[in-house]
């Protein structure tokens, strides 16, 4: 994980850290979200939000990959 500059170096007591996600088809840990929630309830995203031209790339490679799995490319 990249450091993340908006982050004080040290945390109240109590602040959790939360990872969801769920199994990859490669058996591997799939992360669909990375956050902090302080104990006043302030939640912090650790995750960038994907860009459109970032979700674009991974679809063409997810077909890509597909279509090399069938045989075709």
């Amino acid at each position: 994980m990249a450091p993340h500059s908006e982050l004080p170096s040290r945390f109240p007591v109590g602040t959790r850290y939360i990872l969801e996600g769920e199994p990859g088809r490669d058996g591997r840990l799939r992360v669909l979200s990375r956050y902090l929630v302080m104990p006043s309830g302030v939640r912090v995203d650790l995750m960038k939000p994907a860009t459109p031209a970032r979700k674009a790339v991974d679809l063409a490679h997810k077909r890509h990959v597909r279509a090399l799995r069938r045989g075709v490319g």
